[in-house]
């Protein structure tokens, strides 16, 4: 296994409130997650890097005898209950959330945990799928056949999520599992690379635009040259 991740402002904001983290296990496996931080200037950036290093650490602390989905909604919890409560006590952090995107990859499959609209893909040479459901306002409307897939990437209330970690007291994310077979890749992004760049386009630079290790570069330069009005996040697994 092997991964790479980059995080970027973006050419608009002044801040960058992601944040990413990425491990090698012992047993080979590899941990990584994304967050987009949310709440106003500064606590955007306090929620996503607290989320990140609070759930690295609770699932380095978890018996691994637990089930894969099992340790990680403790260590997604346990970050959200925290991030939640500092919320509530720091005036300068009131009403913070952040998405947060986590993979448990090993050589037969991923484990993928989600809450809000970051993002998972499977990618291999047969193409590209988006794992994650996001949790949006435009998604809802998609499913309820209010708006096609092309308005949603279109639309002014784009970026309003339903979900957020450290936004309510109890964490409601989802849990996928996703075979994984050698050559395969996950790709795991914050909206502000899916806003601006295509999942063909993605599918692409992994499979055909160069070297896997400058991939999550050349994806990131895309969105720069694009304007890039958001942050911009990325981390590729490859099985």
């Amino acid at each position: 296994m092997q991964v790479w991740g980059i995080t970027h402002r973006g050419a608009v904001r002044q801040q960058n409130q992601d944040s990413f983290s990425i491990r090698t296990l012992e047993d080979g496996r590899v941990i990584a997650l994304v967050c987009d931080g949310m709440g106003g200037a500064r606590a955007g950036n306090v929620a996503s890097a607290m989320a990140s290093e609070l759930f690295m650490e609770e699932f380095s602390r978890t018996d691994d005898s637990l089930r894969e989905e099992e340790r990680m909604q403790r260590a997604a919890a346990l970050a959200n209950q925290e991030v939640f409560q500092r919320s509530v006590q720091d005036g300068d952090c009131a009403g913070m959330g952040t998405t947060l995107v986590a993979a448990l990859a090993g050589e037969q499959e991923a484990v993928i945990l989600n809450e809000g609209d970051s993002r998972a893909y499977h990618v291999n040479q047969e193409g590209i799928v988006q794992v994650t459901r996001d949790h949006s306002l435009v998604e809802d409307l998609v499913e309820r056949g209010e708006l096609t897939r092309e308005q949603a990437r279109c639309h002014p209330h784009k970026n309003l999520i339903t979900r957020a970690l450290g936004a309510e007291p109890v964490l409601m994310a989802d849990c996928f599992r996703q075979p994984m077979a050698p050559g395969d890749c996950l790709l795991l992004c914050s909206d502000g690379l899916s806003n601006v760049v295509g999942e063909q386009e993605m599918l692409y630079e992994v499979i055909h635009g160069g070297a896997p290790d400058s991939c999550c570069q050349r994806l990131l330069d895309i969105a720069l040259e694009r304007g890039a009005p958001d942050n911009v996040t990325v981390v590729l697994i490859q099985r």
